[in-house]
């Protein structure tokens, strides 16, 4: 190959990292907060993440209206929220911050959407935590206007996973995922199976009906952004339900 043909193709590779980042548009919404002033009550959720320091999300997160949370598709995703000065006083000017979806904002109907129906369809809202919240909105306002956009989720250390379940039924729990921060599909390979396409069960966690126990297990991810991942035994032969595991293993889109 030569000089011309590898400058081409460096441009092209650097042009594919510029690319991928941009994952969606900026969009209009709007948004409120629970919780209370330490973010506690944001804790567990529609995702399953329970703790949310222990899986790696902490209080800078939100539960999202029914059409952006896409019946759990979305747990994990990253966005940046901007009050909309343009609509609104109660903004705080020339701020952003980013949330994590842990959660689902469900809808009332016994209340229209434009009067304390915030999270009915077709609304796309967040409720943040309060913390987050007040990033960028003055607490008396209660709902604002927003800007938001989904963003690359950066994240400490590696996928992490959390089995539950009992014998022929395993439900794991993938939490601390960068890149898009969503999975897309999962399958799982025991030392004595082959690969074993699992299903979404509920918001990040995920099913599989084959006896698995006595197996070192290995997870082959792919995320919402279509970059997969093979986490080869993960989780040791040893294991046990109730266990939690740590992988080296991150994603990067």
């Amino acid at each position: 190959m030569g000089a011309a043909e590898v400058l081409f193709m460096t441009f092209l590779a650097v042009l594919a990292l510029l690319v991928r980042p941009a994952m969606a548009q900026l969009r209009s919404g709007t948004a409120t907060f629970y919780g209370g002033k330490d973010g506690s009550g944001t804790m567990g959720g529609a995702c399953g993440y329970g703790n949310l320091y222990n899986s790696g999300y902490g209080i800078n997160n939100a539960a999202l209206s029914s059409v952006l949370f896409n019946d759990g598709a979305s747990c994990g995703q990253c966005y940046t929220i901007t009050c909309d000065t343009s609509k609104s006083d109660w903004c705080k000017p020339g701020v952003s911050v980013t949330v994590t979806a842990t959660n689902l904002c469900p809808a009332n109907w016994a209340l229209p959407n434009d009067n304390g129906g915030w999270c009915n369809p077709p609304r796309p809202h967040f409720d943040m935590s309060q913390p987050a919240w007040e990033n960028i909105g003055i607490y008396r306002a209660g709902i604002i206007p927003v800007l938001y956009q989904q963003v690359k989720c950066y994240r400490q250390g590696g996928v992490r996973f959390s089995i539950s379940g009992f014998n022929y039924f395993q439900l794991v729990l993938v939490t601390n995922v960068a890149g898009s921060g969503s999975i897309r599909s999962m399958s799982v390979k025991g030392t004595s199976t082959g690969w074993i396409p699992m299903m979404r069960n509920w918001g990040a966690k995920w099913q599989c009906n084959s006896p698995l126990t006595g197996n070192a297990l290995s997870f082959k991810i792919t995320s919402t952004g279509g970059q997969t991942l093979y986490i080869n035994n993960v989780v040791p032969e040893w294991w046990l339900f109730g266990m939690n595991f740590i992988s080296n293993r991150q994603f990067s889109y």
